[in-house]
């Protein structure tokens, strides 16, 4: 069975989804596909992240990421 980008299972051929739309429509399956514990942990983990790191280290972290995104390497012509 085809898998989408969550994982969740879907039904390979156009009957098949018909049938999972209406039994979403009459409340029989639930929509939405539940999130797996490493998306949900990823969803957090930048704020966490921020949430632990000191302003000085948060300032040096984007000093560091602005000067490679702007630094330019001289062209050879």
């Amino acid at each position: 069975m085809p898998k989408g980008p969550n994982g969740e299972k879907r039904p390979a051929d156009v009957i098949g989804n018909a049938i999972r739309i209406a039994r979403i429509a009459t409340g029989e399956e639930p929509e939405e596909a539940e999130q797996s514990p490493r998306s949900q942990a990823a969803k957090l983990g930048g704020r966490n992240r921020a949430e632990t790191l000191s302003a000085e280290r948060r300032s040096e972290i984007a000093s560091t990421a602005a000067k490679a995104r702007w630094h330019k390497e001289p062209t050879e012509d």
